[in-house]
Parts: structure tokens; C-alpha cells; sequence
């Protein structure tokens, strides 16, 4: 089934965006973007969507199977010689007008994150500006240097990095516009051509980046996206003509995606879930502190795998923590903090917060039961303290606005805490003291630290991921690290000179 689509940059559908209104608008259906073509699933079948804020269905997404996904690659591949062929300079000028599109159109893609996601406006105008950014960065990526030396009198070494071929994302609901744009640039700019399964839950951003692909000049096939569920990860998983596989999601289906893409051979990358901690020692700024752990905490509802989940107080922090729980008690549903995805999330969260104060936590902010709207999946700012580390929320990843605080009485035993859990996605200290800074940092079992900062996220073209059991693969997903993942390195050896010294090389 192929459709037309809406203008590739004129809104999904309904009226316009107005800044900071969330009034329900249903869109069109999703389809999936193969070669060119609008196209349902080859089976008919589709699945509702809903807006997380309303709890109302938006829409309804093509659930793909092994022969979408076929069909995809069968598209890439064969456009992927004469993207390959398309010299670095000219295949960047394409991002660089999607780079215009997208900033033309900043707010219809504000709207789209917060009515699929929930966000609040200023959270998703945080996501599609970093978005934005991470394209600026692909842009940059043709100025990747490459390697040459003269290694010995007459003889030459270089390296290029040349694409692999068909590659493919695999991303989560949390940042619909932001996690494909991890990926994508850097993939594309380096000349493969690319598949993208995006979120069953969260389908639309993916669907709007197609269309502005499409009006920034993109050749047919280069990019396409398929809508799907565990059918559709599987399919990309065992397709032989896929040469690597970007994943971003729990940890659970984070291994099943590192394993099941390993057994034939592809590159694989797989990002999972999180258990920050933060270290609070009684030293730290005050307002600093009390301002960066309940925004890290509770903001985008605490659904991202940077979200401080986990306050280690050392010693007496109890002003701080006081002052914590009246900025979460001060947080609005709707206005300050949106909904979380779904009901599944609501009864999860909830089963966490019930389960710790039955193990003996103390709850001193309570979200459960609390709403922003007449209807939709809301669970409010929740803080609990007295928490231990053998606690299901004091070592497990909830995904929801809940701080868990675990009392220590030294900067050894927190760190002790912090090493012992499976996790290794961020950890941060707060304190004034930089030599306490120092060997925190030093010790953490983590891939990305913070200063006196709740959410050490870093910016290009310093690279995103996790140790342990946040990160299945080698390297990072974005930044430099992310570029030389969606490609591999030839080197060459030349001589073109007669010497008169002679070596084993030369």
C-alpha cells in the first residue's frame, strides 16, 4: 500500500503549532519510509498509538515484519553504491539543508515530541535543539581527519575510513527526535545507507524526519524507516546484508540485540538502562546542589538513562535534603513535569514506590495517584529515603520520577555503594572540595562522571555511553567515537621511490 504524504515541510496535519499549548490534535496515520514510498506493513496490520498527556489514541503505525524489514534493505543496498560514490563534501550539503528545515520548523517539531512523548515544552525544545546539534556535528564529520606519515625513506602509510554498507538504528521513546539523530548523521555522511526502527510507542518523529530527508534532497533509499515491534528488531537483527546495528533501550533487550546481531557477524552497539548515583557530600554548594539533583531526578519525568536516580547522602546532608523535597512538592503536574509513557510505566513505578516503603523507606514526597489532566499517564515527583542498596529502587532501574536517597557516613562507603551495582552509565559528586572531587571521579565504575552537575551528559564531539551493564559493543555512539563505528578503516602502504637502504617492509 503506498500513500501520499503530507508536505514534507507543512504540519503532520490539523492547525499549527501554538507555543506552549497542549490541547489534543489527532495526526494521519504512520507509514513506513522504504525507497521513496509511503508504504503500510506488507501484512495490513497497524496498532494504535497514544498521547501519553491525554491518554488518547493519535493515530495508528504500521506493525512490520521480517519481509518490511527485507524490503528496506533491499532499497539501501541498492542505493548505497552511488550514495558510496557521492563525494563527502556533496553528501553533507544535504544536512545542511536539513540542518535549515529543521530550524525552520523548530516548533511543529516541539509539538510532535511533547503530544507523542509528553514532555513539557522547554524539555522538548532541549531535545530537538540537541537533535539539531548532533546534525551540525555530522556535518562536521567530513572534516574527519584521516592518518598519513611517511614511515620510512620512500615508503608511505595512510588510513581512510570507508563506509560499511547497509546499517541500521534501533531507538527508544524517550527522545524520538534526538536518539535517530545520534545515529544517522555521522552514518550517512560517512556514506552508508541507513534503516530506522524507531519506538512503537513514540512513531511520528521519525515519520517528520523522513519528509524533511526527503525536501533536503536525500536520494531514494538512502534513509528509510521501518515501524514495528519485537518482529521488526528481530528482522534487523538476522538480515545478513545489515553490516551494523546502533541500539538504544534497556538493558534487558539491550543483550538480546548485542547477541542475537553478534551471532551473524554484524558490528553491534547497544546502550541499556541506568542506575545513577549521585554523591552529596555536606560541603556542596547549597543552591547548586538543591537545584541540579531534583532537575536531574524528575526532569523529562525521570524517563532517561542520564536520570539521577540515586542520592548517596554522606554524613548529615538533611538541609539539603529538605530543601529537595519542598522543589518537589512545588513541581506541577502538566506545567512543570509531563506524564510518563504509558499505563505499564504508571503500575511499575507505583509497584516500586509501594514495594520500598513496605521494605522500611520512608516516603517523603509521594507521587502515586497524582494527576496533570483529566486523563492520561501521570505518576508525580516521589522521593525516598532511608533506602538500601539491596532495595529493588535502590538498585534496580525504574524509569520514573523517583529519587531514592541511601544514607552513608563516608565518601568510601558511597563509593562502595555506587561500584557494587551492575550498572556503570553515569555517576556525579557534588562537593567543593576538588581533591574529594578527584578521587570520586577516579573510582567511580562509570563511563560518564559529573562535577557538581546532575546530568553528565557529554556534548560533541565528546562521546555518549555506559560501562558494565549500560553498554553492550565497543565505543561510543556518538561524537568521534560514533562516526568511526559506522565505519572501518583501510590502510594503505606506498612506495613510489627506489631507496638504497633496504628493510623486511621496504
Amino acid at each position: 500500500m503506498t500513500t501520499n504524504p503530507p508536505s514534507a515541510v507543512s504540519s503532520v496535519t490539523g492547525p499549527r503549532f501554538e507555543a506552549k499549548s497542549y490541547a489534543f490534535t489527532p495526526y494521519v496515520d504512520t507509514m513506513n519510509w522504504i525507497g521513496g514510498e509511503w508504504q503500510g506493513a506488507a501484512s495490513g496490520a497497524t496498532f494504535p498509538v497514544d498521547n501519553p498527556r491525554h491518554g488518547q489514541v493519535i493515530g495508528n503505525c504500521p506493525d512490520s515484519g521480517v519481509e518490511d524489514v527485507a524490503a528496506a534493505v533491499a532499497a539501501a543496498k541498492a542505493a548505497f553504491p552511488a550514495w558510496r560514490a557521492t563525494p563527502i563534501k556533496e553528501r553533507v550539503q544535504i544536512l545542511f539543508r536539513l540542518k535549515q528545515i529543521m530550524e525552520a520548523n523548530i516548533d511543529e517539531l516541539i509539538w510532535l515530541v511533547s503530544h507523542e512523548n509528553g514532555k513539557i515544552y522547554s524539555e522538548a525544545k532541549g531535545e530537538v535543539e540537541k537533535g539539531i546539534e548532533c546534525v551540525e556535528f555530522g556535518i562536521s564529520c567530513a572534516n574527519m581527519p584521516g592518518q598519513q606519515m611517511d614511515v620510512s625513506r620512500g615508503v608511505e602509510c595512510k588510513v581512510s575510513y570507508e563506509p560499511l554498507g547497509v546499517v541500521a538504528g534501533i531507538v527508544p521513546f524517550n527522545f524520538p527526535t534526538m536518539v535517530p539523530l545520534w545515529m544517522m548523521p555521522q552514518a550517512l555522511v560517512a556514506g552508508n545507507t541507513f534503516v530506522l526502527k524507531p519506538s512503537e510507542k513514540v512513531p511520528y518523529g521519525a515519520f517528520k524526519l523522513a519528509h524533511m530527508l526527503k525536501a533536503a534532497g536525500l536520494p531514494d533509499g538512502v534513509f528509510n524507516v521501518v515501524n514495528g515491534r519485537k518482529a521488526t528488531v528481530e528482522g534487523i537483527c538476522d538480515h545478513p546484508d545489515i553490516k551494523a546495528v546502533g541500539f538504544v533501550g534497556s538493558t534487558k533487550i539491550a543483550h538480546l540485540v548485542y547477541e542475537r546481531g553478534a551471532k551473524t557477524g554484524k558490528r553491534v552497539l547497544a546502550l541499556g538502562g541506568a542506575k545513577n548515583h549521585l554523591v552529596l557530600l555536606n560541603d556542596a554548594d547549597f543552591d547548586l546542589a538543591t537545584g541540579n539533583i531534583p532537575a536531574s531526578a524528575f526532569g523529562c519525568a525521570g524517563q532517561r538513562c542520564m536520570a539521577a536516580s540515586t542520592l548517596i547522602a554522606v554524613g548529615d546532608c538533611q538541609k539539603y535534603i529538605d530543601r529537595m523535597v519542598e522543589i518537589a512538592k512545588g513541581i506541577q503536574l502538566g506545567k512543570d513535569l509531563g506524564p510518563v509513557i504509558d499505563t505499564a510505566a504508571v503500575e511499575r513505578i507505583t509497584r516500586y514506590i509501594t514495594q520500598a516503603e513496605a521494605l522500611g523507606a520512608k516516603i517523603l514526597v509521594d507521587g502515586r495517584g497524582q494527576k496533570g489532566g483529566d486523563g492520561g499517564t501521570w505518576v508525580g515527583p516521589t522521593i525516598l529515603d532511608y533506602v538500601t542498596p539491596e532495595m529493588p529502587a535502590g538498585c534496580e532501574e525504574i524509569f520514573g520520577p523517583v529519587l531514592s536517597i541511601i544514607r552513608a557516613d563516608t565518601l568510601d562507603d558511597a563509593l562502595h555503594i555506587e561500584n557494587k551495582n551492575p550498572y556503570g552509565n553515569a555517576a556525579a559528586i557534588f562537593t567543593s572540595d576538588g581533591g574529594n572531587a578527584r578521587y570520586a571521579v577516579e573510582r567511580f565504575q562509570a563511563g560518564m562522571c559529573g562535577v557538581n552537575i546532575g546530568v553528565p551528559v557529554p556534548r560533541e564531539p565528546f562521546s555518549f555511553a555506559g560501562w558494565n551493564q549500560s553498554g553492550f559493543g565497543h565505543g561510543d555512539i556518538t561524537g568521534w567515537d560514533g562516526f568511526r563505528f559506522w565505519t572501518r578503516a583501510r590502510k594503505v602502504t606506498s612506495k613510489w621511490a627506489k631507496q638504497s637502504d633496504q628493510t623486511w617492509m621496504g
